[in-house]
């Protein structure tokens, strides 16, 4: 289901965005700074701080998760069922155990979110669709112009 492309973008992304919604159908949209691919099916993040998402995912399992590279405005858009596991869940210590060792003691956790992948769609900026010569390197350009940022390399003296 999640491509070498998908796993190389969770892998480089700085947060991810989590849509659930309550049984009322209100959508709530939270970021989530800590999760990985467990495997090509399923994506694992660690509820840190998010009460609402877990309330909603009790209610309705139907979640999208979202990555995008801001320079290159490119990513994806991950559609599927999610669940609440618990440290006392069989499950959990295998699924956690990878977040844990990304954060070590810095975000405290006792559930997580593993959502069982259904779909995934690319995420991608207009301009590559209404300006047909629109590339990466012009959207990295254009995007480190509006930010105010230069790449790594030049702080290393390269």
């Amino acid at each position: 289901m999640m491509d070498d492309t998908v796993l190389q973008y969770i892998r480089q992304s700085v947060l991810c965005w989590l849509a659930t919604v309550d049984g009322e159908g209100v959508p709530n949209v939270s970021p989530k700074e800590l999760f990985c691919a467990h495997d090509d099916c399923t994506l694992v993040i660690a509820n840190i701080a998010s009460p609402q998402s877990r309330s909603n995912i009790l209610i309705q399992s139907m979640v999208c998760v979202s990555f995008v590279d801001v320079f290159v405005q490119k990513g994806f858009k991950l559609k599927g069922r999610a669940r609440v596991l618990q440290a006392s869940d069989a499950q959990f210590p295998e699924l956690a155990r990878p977040l844990k060792e990304m954060t070590g003691e810095r975000f405290p956790f006792s559930c997580v979110f593993a959502i069982d992948v259904r779909s995934v769609e690319p995420i991608v900026a207009p301009s590559y669709r209404l300006y047909p010569d629109t590339c990466e390197a012009s959207q990295i350009q254009s995007a480190m112009r509006t930010y105010g940022v230069q790449p790594l390399a030049a702080y290393h003296g390269s």
